[in-house]
């Protein structure tokens, strides 16, 4: 597969440093995801790649030619913002039409041909027959479909989207998901998507970077992030895992929650940790028989939430922290229990991830 996007030793620095020796590249025609916490650089690498703004060091390739001083609109690179940047006063057609009309270079001026594109686009987007109806007067699924037709249009070789999903309430967000693949595929080029939401990075990226502190934690397809996270803070991320601090000593991890024995699994890693997922653990009565190969932990009862397809249960450990656990009701629904009774927290120490 071609690469459309690479930078190498990419840095940008404001009073802390944003972005800090950044080096990707991306494959060309795919869905990409940027994962990652507010503050963590995701929407300044977004401006960088765009060009509104230049890195103090490093460089950046698109189709094999550096971008050093070109300027946005040069670089045939689109850029979807996260609050749409429509223009009220004009309509849906206007809107779409606007950079073809305005361009520098080779603008659309027959208005038979603008009309031809914009009808097209509309149709690429699902707004048929929006064409005369008010920016104003549209939902936000259509004012986001709309920020993409313009930008779609231009042709652009990648489109960047800053969080796009960011302004839509639960339910459109599911679907524009589905749609943006769609719409993706159909057009061939690569789209590289920014958000905070791990499940909206997991479901959409071909491949999905996750940032953090203005470095590349880890670059992987969304089953390797989410089953075997590179770090702690990727698992921390993705908020789908239990994270004790600690050390290892031979074969045990030690913290304040207690020794876990290891499997002798360890992943290289900046600082120590245990990790444990929380659709790993079984939730047991203290006296329930244990095997060789499982670790547990006790904790007291505090609630359960209900999520539709399985229920959270939260614990409050010795040492203060707070235990997760997700039972999915497609096995069995879990038994109620008792608000501040005891209980065993049980894994396989294989299910476990052992970092540093």
């Amino acid at each position: 597969m071609s690469t459309v996007l690479q930078l190498s030793q990419v840095t940008k620095s404001y009073a802390s440093a944003a972005l800090d020796r950044i080096d990707f590249s991306l494959p060309d025609n795919a869905y990409i995801s940027l994962l990652g916490p507010s503050g963590s650089g995701k929407t300044t690498l977004l401006r960088v790649i765009a060009g509104f703004e230049e890195p103090d060091t490093g460089s950046i390739l698109f189709h094999g030619k550096r971008l050093d001083g070109v300027e946005p609109h040069d670089r045939g690179i689109g850029f979807v913002f996260q609050n749409f940047a429509l223009f009220p006063h004009l309509s849906v057609a206007e809107n779409v039409a606007f950079g073809l009309r305005n361009r520098k270079v080779d603008p659309v001026t027959d208005a038979r041909a603008l009309a031809k594109r914009v009808q097209d686009m509309l149709s690429l987007v699902g707004l048929k027959g929006f064409d005369d109806r008010a920016v104003t007067q549209i939902s936000g699924g259509q004012r986001q479909r709309v920020a993409l037709a313009r930008t779609l249009v231009t042709e652009p070789k990648m489109v960047l989207l800053d969080e796009p999903l960011g302004a839509l309430d639960a339910n459109l967000r599911g679907r524009m998901r589905s749609e943006l693949k769609i719409i993706r595929e159909r057009c061939g080029v690569t789209f590289l998507h920014v958000t905070g939401s791990e499940s909206e990075a997991l479901a959409m990226g071909d491949l999905v970077l996750v940032l953090d502190h203005g470095r590349i934690a880890q670059a992987a397809a969304s089953d390797v992030i989410y089953n075997r996270p590179a770090t702690a803070a990727v698992a921390r991320f993705l908020n789908c895992y239990n994270l004790f601090a600690g050390n290892v000593v031979e074969d045990t991890f030690v913290g304040q929650a207690g020794r876990f024995p290891l499997n002798g699994s360890r992943r290289k890693a900046p600082q120590p940790a245990y990790a444990i997922r929380y659709d790993r653990i079984s939730i047991r009565t203290r006296d329930a028989a244990l095997s060789n190969d499982e670790v547990r932990i006790e904790g007291d009862f505090i609630a359960s939430e209900y999520s539709g397809a399985a229920v959270n249960s939260f614990f409050a450990l010795d040492d203060g922290h707070v235990f997760e656990v997700e039972s999915h009701l497609s096995h069995a629904r879990p038994p109620a229990f008792v608000e501040k009774d005891r209980y065993a927290l049980v894994w396989k120490k294989e299910d476990a991830l052992v970092f540093g």
